[in-house]
């Protein structure tokens, strides 16, 4: 263990308050030493690693808890903070996956369509349990069924909805299949509208 060392509790602490901080005890190690930041999230690590490289240190983390990660920056030389520079420190975010799902029927998988509605039910509503929803979902030829009146993912479908998930289906397929009255939820699309969101997705998942 480095015999200087500067602790620092950014633990609460909104970006980029953690970088601000270890920026400041950085400068005020003077020299070879070690600072150890204590963070809550993993957002405020990855920011810690990338500042620790810009300014030529070496950066281990280590999670120690549920909500709770230790990550030292470890410099060989002193490291030069100019004034005002911590003030300054910017907060990176990584960007959010565009994840879009796509469902053409309203059963999940080829063999058994009675299994496959069980299935495509179970699909959804895990979908509910999840930590990072998908940003859309796309409803077209037979899983136009699965967003109108009569649908057993019905329930689920609302409240990924009111999860800020966004539903569309087909208006072509709910015309086809003389739902046009019944949707429930989310709003009607059309083909074009679908193509962007696939080509524009980060992640496509056909169940």
């Amino acid at each position: 263990m480095s015999e200087n060392k500067i602790v620092v509790d950014a633990r609460g602490d909104a970006c980029p308050i953690p970088v601000v901080k270890t920026l400041k005890a950085l400068g005020t190690l003077g020299g070879p030493g070690e600072v150890e930041t204590i963070v809550d999230n993993k957002i405020a690590v990855e920011n810690l690693t990338r500042m620790a490289g810009s300014k030529g240190c070496a950066s281990a983390s280590e999670q120690t808890g549920e909500k709770e990660w230790h990550v030292v920056t470890t410099a060989t030389a002193a490291v030069e903070v100019a004034a005002g520079e911590p003030e300054a420190a910017e907060c990176y975010v990584p960007a959010a996956k565009n994840v879009v799902i796509q469902v053409a029927s309203d059963a999940m998988g080829t063999g058994d369509d009675e299994l496959g509605h069980k299935l495509i039910k179970g699909f959804i509503f895990s979908l509910t349990q999840l930590d990072e929803l998908p940003a859309t979902m796309l409803f077209y030829n037979g899983g136009a069924r699965l967003t109108c009146e009569g649908s057993a993912s019905l329930e689920d479908l609302k409240n990924l909805a009111d999860a800020g998930v966004e539903i569309l289906t087909c208006g072509t397929c709910l015309d086809h299949y003389g739902l046009s009255e019944k949707l429930a939820v989310g709003e009607v699309t059309n083909m074009y509208v679908i193509a962007q969101k696939l080509t524009g997705a980060s992640v496509v998942v056909r169940p």
